[in-house]
């Protein structure tokens, strides 16, 4: 691990849990946690066990994207039992402090809140933990890279240029300290007009793609803005829930397929990239 951010050689790995992968956007506004939220769940509808955290200590989405809000139980061993939604074990600072009243609190404290999400939560047997990072390049990951071992981080953006701009510097963020970077979803991607068909670049097109070919990255996938995804995620049913025979869902279990491949390659110990067809 790079020395220069004071990152120790050997972050201990959670007992039980295969994959831990961090998903990132260094801004806010472009979809970060709907990506984060809807992977989680395809990949549990496609067989796996799956945790979801909510590393966005300031601005917690997940309990109302995932439809969740009960306080998370304490154990005799002091453990905190994670909340269960559509079949995703979740910990979220909302759940603690719900409701909005903002959270102040500084870089030890941060520090401390994510060490506890990853060693004092009862995870228990995990194919992935999908962590749903905070925007920015700030401490929440260097907290997170000092505490386990990530196998890889997905980017998230949109394609507009002042995205992009923020896409890579968690780009180079993960390069610092030493995280492969499993792919780059575009998310947003383009509006189809329900009325003509017409498909619209609100926010431009194509370049998170071109992004990833500039880094030498895969192209993980183009999410279309669409309705359906605001609505669930405002409801707390995302709408991976649909499964991957609607067309919604489909881009989110494309997604999650490449996700998972590219996953296991690189804790297999490969570095090559995938070929994405």
């Amino acid at each position: 691990m790079a020395h220069g951010h004071g990152i120790p050689q050997a972050p201990m790995p959670l007992p039980g849990v295969s994959k831990i992968i961090a998903v990132g956007s260094g801004k806010g506004g472009v979809g970060k946690t709907t990506v984060a939220v809807n992977l989680a769940i395809a990949l549990a509808r496609m067989g796996n066990k799956v945790g979801l955290i909510d590393a966005d200590i300031y601005g917690p989405n997940i309990p109302l994207m995932m439809g969740s809000s009960q306080q998370p139980r304490v154990d005799e061993r002091n453990q905190i039992q994670p909340n269960v939604a559509h079949g995703v074990k979740t910990i979220s600072i909302g759940y603690i402090s719900p409701g909005d009243k903002p959270l102040v609190m500084r870089g030890p404290m941060l520090h401390q809140i994510i060490r506890q999400f990853l060693q004092q939560v009862e995870w228990g047997e995990l194919d992935y933990l999908i962590v749903d990072l905070p925007p920015g390049t700030g401490d929440v990951v260097i907290s997170l890279v000092q505490t386990v071992p990530l196998t890889g981080a997905v980017v998230v953006s949109t394609p507009s240029d002042v995205s992009l701009q923020d896409a890579r510097k968690a780009l180079e963020m993960f390069a610092q300290v030493n995280v492969e970077v499993l792919g780059i979803v575009e998310n947003m991607s383009h509006f189809t007009c329900p009325h003509c068909s017409q498909i619209i670049d609100i926010f431009s097109k194509g370049g998170a793609e071109r992004t990833a070919a500039q880094f030498g990255l895969a192209f993980l996938g183009a999410v279309e803005l669409v309705p359906a995804i605001r609505e669930g995620g405002d409801r707390g049913l995302p709408v991976a829930l649909a499964g991957p025979d609607d067309a919604d869902a489909a881009q989110f279990y494309a997604i999650a397929r490449q996700v998972a491949e590219r996953a296991d390659q690189v804790a297999a110990g490969s570095n090559e990239v995938i070929e994405i067809h």
